[in-house]
């Protein structure tokens, strides 16, 4: 049985998904997000918060790019935190928790009301592909839909396995079936195939929670949102509350670490490094008498608790003891127990840098398939296959980020040149060019790519240029106007003077805006000024690495003919394939000696 046609199919409705299935409509494609539940679409199934280091950066990222996130946390967040403050911009990071049943009903509704998308409740099985090209999706109905591209945001359905202690079931989410014959069709297709594992917390109803005896974790008096579409935030905030561990909790983790999946080997995959379960914490820290725990609402009206911190697949009479010993959570009841997911994903050395597969022309993979954890990082991505797939449909260039533009640049070429074997997660130490690519610029930094792909609209770039010429005429206004003989901005490029910086806002306000709110652009030129002279350093850093980024290596060069070339440098580059010289550069085990022998190799034969 045959469906209408589609130019860009996107499968999974996570945050991957949603952002892909927008962007890629809202460019012109014809687009269809295939999803097992409209009403499970941006589920947030782990942690109901959006943001945190890097990772905030790369939600202002997206937002500047014309997706969704931003929005979404925006409209639907209860509390909202600027991480960082008292250090410089280039680190600091916004961080909100949200309403995690109407975050996920604004991004259903979003979707609903983008113009040429179409939501498919099915579940994909197999991907067609002739010549090595996408030609259709067919579904478990046997439905098949005709496209020119697919993006596969599958997060942890593919062949996902449910581990609560020794209990043990198939399964892509609690209660939701898993995607494994979509598996079997990728390894048909001859991608290579890994294994991950993550693991949630327990979730709590709040009522049976003592909480007020507990360390009150309170919103900024001020919230800072995220997209740069919203003005302010005006709603009261709801708290979050802080506990920790004792000795007593980590005796009783220790003495059943056998029962535990992530621990006793049952599950494969290794325990995740930065995200870890309880019981690892409490191994790997012997040393540490506590562990700090933050018991975090899921929805304005506080009625189910997160346990941040307690990630573990412990059996459910372990999870009941450990609570019942935690102060605040003594007499809780669980609403749903911790557990732990294990699910398939396919090494990012597969993909070229605008997320297609080298094997098949049209096959995108965005994030948790890739390696990845995190909300964000997952919409970082989807946001870039489903804007490179609709550029594909349209025979347009693709669009690659370099790690000197974005936080979403620096996750994508770090997945594409790091050997992954848990889930990738951002950090702002990531990023040697992080004193550029900060949460305040985004905005600046992207806004006009989003525009020159269509995703950013009118009423956002009017704002947005508006924005701009707000800045240059203070930059302009500071540049010409001396004070005790000291030009302003001069007097405002001096570390810790908040003299300088209290005196450009009350001249801004006075002589340029009036009594007008401009803080947004008045605190962009303090930071630009602040600055000035390490961003100078980092451009002639990014000029000279910019040579090797724009030498292209060709896809099928046989690095095993290439004299001089060591070892090591041929199987890492022979299993990396990288698409340029700085990228191969920045592959482990690959040293500058290599690199110079590969440039003079392709400067004599290609």
């Amino acid at each position: 049985m045959k469906a209408s046609d589609f130019d860009c199919i996107v499968i999974g409705g996570g945050h991957a998904g949603v952002e892909a299935a927008h962007a890629a409509a809202k460019i012109g494609a014809k687009t269809a997000l295939i999803t097992i539940s409209k009403r499970t679409i941006a589920q947030m199934s782990c942690n109901p918060a959006i943001g945190g280091l890097a990772k905030g950066q790369i939600v202002r990222e997206v937002d500047a790019l014309g997706g969704l996130i931003g929005l979404a946390t925006d409209a639907t967040g209860i509390q909202f935190r600027i991480l960082n403050r008292s250090k410089g911009p280039a680190v600091q990071s916004p961080r909100a928790q949200a309403d995690r049943h109407r975050y996920a009903k604004f991004m259903q509704r979003a979707l609903e009301e983008t113009n040429n998308l179409k939501i498919i409740e099915s579940i994909a099985t197999e991907i067609i592909v002739k010549k090595n090209r996408v030609r259709a999706v067919t579904c478990k109905d046997g439905t098949v839909y005709n496209t020119q591209t697919v993006v596969v945001t599958t997060g942890t359905f593919l062949g996902g396995k449910l581990y609560i202690g020794s209990e043990c079931w198939s399964g892509g989410r609690i209660d939701e079936p898993p995607s494994a014959e979509l598996s079997e069709s990728l390894k048909r297709l001859g991608m290579k195939l890994g294994r991950m594992a993550t693991d949630t917390t327990p979730r709590l109803d709040a009522a049976t929670c003592d909480l007020d005896k507990l360390e009150i974790q309170a919103g900024d008096k001020r919230p800072a949102p995220f997209s740069f579409m919203t003005e302010k935030i005006g709603r009261a905030q709801v708290p979050c509350w802080i506990t920790y561990t004792d000795e007593k909790i980590h005796k009783l983790l220790r003495d059943n670490l056998d029962r535990a999946p992530l621990s006793s080997g049952q599950i494969k995959a290794r325990d995740p490094r930065y995200c870890p379960s309880i019981e690892s914490k409490v191994v790997r820290f012997a040393d540490k008498r506590q562990h700090r725990i933050f018991l975090e609402p899921e929805e304005e009206e506080i009625k189910t608790i997160y346990c941040n911190g307690i990630f573990t697949s412990m059996p459910k009479d372990v999870q009941e003891q450990m609570l019942k010993l935690l102060p605040g959570t003594e007499n809780a009841r669980i609403v749903q127990y911790a557990y732990a997911v294990e699910y398939d994903y396919c090494p990012a050395a597969q993909l070229k840098s605008n997320l297609e597969t080298k094997r098949v022309s049209g096959l995108f993979l965005a994030g948790q398939i890739n390696g990845t954890s995190g909300y964000e990082e997952a919409a970082g991505q989807g946001i870039m296959a489903g804007i490179n797939a609709a550029l594909k449909c349209l025979s347009k260039e693709p669009i690659v980020l370099g790690r000197d533009r974005a936080y979403i640049g620096v996750l994508i070429d770090d997945l594409l040149t790091k050997e992954i074997d848990e889930p990738y997660r951002m950090f702002t130490s990531r990023a040697e060019y992080r004193l550029s690519l900060r949460a305040d610029n985004a905005d600046r930094r992207l806004t006009g790519l989003g525009k020159s792909v269509g995703l950013v609209d009118k009423k956002r770039w009017e704002k947005f240029e508006n924005k701009l010429e707000k800045i240059d005429k203070v930059k302009t206004y500071l540049k010409n106007k001396s004070s005790d003989g000291v030009r302003l901005w001069e007097q405002l490029r001096q570390p810790d003077n908040a003299a300088a910086e209290q005196l450009v806002k009350s001249v801004a306000k006075e002589r340029l805006f009036g009594n007008n709110d401009n803080s947004e652009a008045i605190e962009a030129v303090i930071v630009d000024a602040k600055y000035e002279g390490y961003l100078a350093k980092q451009e002639r850093l990014v000029a000279g690495q910019q040579a090797l980024e724009k030498k292209r290596i060709p896809p099928d060069l046989d690095y095993d003919k290439i004299t001089h070339l060591r070892a090591e440098a041929r199987e890492k580059l022979s299993a990396f394939r990288p698409g340029t010289v700085g990228q191969a550069g920045r592959i482990a085990g690959v040293t500058p000696a290599d690199i110079t022998v590969i440039q003079i190799h392709l400067r004599k034969y290609h």
